[in-house]
Parts: structure tokens; sequence; C-alpha cells
């Protein structure tokens, strides 16, 4: 069974009665729910738990991270950054980034760019495009769907290139957005989702739920995968190693 851990830094629900009434056990308890229903094995982890809920042995035992953030960036600790990193890039756990979440440490930091873009919060229609059917992420959806309420997120995304665009959004105001972004980084494969807002019940609808759930299975670490590890390696055809220059 894919094991996954839902992070959240659990902030905006202790501080804003709109989002507390909206997720009274936090953001992190609605997206566990959404993927425990999926039945994958589901555990929460926040910023204030020791080391961030985000241990060697958490990691260790987590396929897939998802990561929501947005008041307290900063106070993430950057030898966790490093530690969630490596355990990406090097170990192959998958990591879904979450709406605000483009502008956490470890996202910047595997995407090695700003990940600044254009914002507005109006309450306004979000329109998601399909533009990648065959993708495993898009399995089951329609070729496009509404979020009623969102918070618009406008071009220019400063990411690198993504190795594929899942989504691409439209929002009542006229702004277009890549909202669905595929990358791969060593051995981890990531997702971004731009969708989610804390003060709109955006991770209670069904299309939402059905992504988070597709991209979990996507992202999932495969232990079945071949050992890529690259390091000093003897020659496949033969060759005079007896130069005092070769490494042994």
């Amino acid at each position: 069974m894919t094991r996954i851990t839902v992070w959240n830094e659990f902030v905006h629900e202790q501080e804003n009665d709109t989002v507390a009434e909206l997720y009274p056990d936090g953001i992190h308890a609605a997206i566990a729910d959404a993927l425990e229903e999926g039945g994958f094995d589901v555990e929460t982890a926040t910023l204030h738990d020791h080391e961030h809920g985000l241990t060697e042995d958490v990691l260790a035992e987590t396929d897939v991270l998802t990561w929501w953030g947005h008041a307290a960036h900063d106070h993430v600790e950057d030898h966790v950054v490093e530690r969630v990193k490596r355990h990406v890039v090097e170990e192959g756990m998958g990591l879904l980034v979450l709406h605000s979440g483009h502008f956490s440490k470890i996202f910047k930091s595997l995407m090695g760019t700003t990940c600044n873009l254009k914002w507005r919060e109006a309450g306004e229609t979000e329109r998601l495009w399909v533009t990648d059917p065959a993708h495993p992420i898009a399995e089951g959806l329609p070729e496009s769907f509404e979020v009623p309420e969102a918070e618009m997120y406008g071009e220019h995304f400063d990411i690198p290139q993504p190795d594929a665009l899942v989504f691409n959004s439209w929002f009542e105001g006229g702004e277009t957005f890549r909202s669905g972004c595929v990358f791969h980084r060593g051995k981890g494969r990531i997702f971004y989702f731009r969708p989610g807002h804390e003060t709109y019940p955006v991770y209670y609808q069904d299309e939402v739920q059905q992504v988070l759930r597709n991209a979990a299975e996507w992202a999932a670490r495969d232990d079945d995968a071949p050992d890529v590890t690259r390091g000093n390696a003897d020659p496949i055809e033969d060759i005079d190693t007896s130069d005092d220059r070769t490494v042994h």
C-alpha cells in the first residue's frame, strides 16, 4: 500500500475564523481524508511537530509527501528542507506541492528559480482544462472542470519548463496559469497543483480530490525501480589500466 505523509503548516486554521470553520481539523485532515478514501495509508504532519514531523524515520517510510504552506515558509528549518530534498532526489520519494506551496523552500530549491507569480484574491471562478488527457494524473477527469471560488494565480510563473503540463487554468478575470505541472528530479517525481486556497472549500471538491489521488499514485516511490547509482565503474571492453593516473 502506498504510504503518504500529508504536511501542512497548520497556521491559518488557528488564526483565521473563516479557515477554521472550513477546515476545523486543518487542511491536512481534509486532504488526508480524500487520500484515505482512495485506499492509501496516510499520516499527517505539521510545522509545529518535532522536526516539523519530517524526521528521517518518517521520510524513510513515506512514498509520497504532500506539501501545503503559505504563511510560514520561512519558519521551515533549512536542515529539514535538505532532508526532504535528499529523499526526493536520491531516494525517489514523490512530492505533491499544493497551491501556495509554490513559494515553499523545498519547491524553490528543487526548481532553482524564484517560483514567483501574479495573484489576486477575489473569489472568482477558475476553469481547469486537461491539456494532457493521456497522463495518469488526468485519469477519470472530464476535459475541463470549474472551481467556483478561487484565488487567481497568473503568468508569468517563474518555474523551469515542466516535463509535462497536465492542467492549464483560466480565471474569470482573464488570466491563465500553468496549474498542473510535472517535474522529475533525480529519482523523484514532483507534481505542482495550483487549486487550494485556504478560505475556499476547494479540497472538498470531487475533481480536486480525484487529482490528488491520481497524483499520489503516479508520484509514489518505486522500490522495484532499477538502481541507477553511479560511481567508479569497471570498463566494458578490455583497456590498459596500468597507467599511474588510473583510479582503482
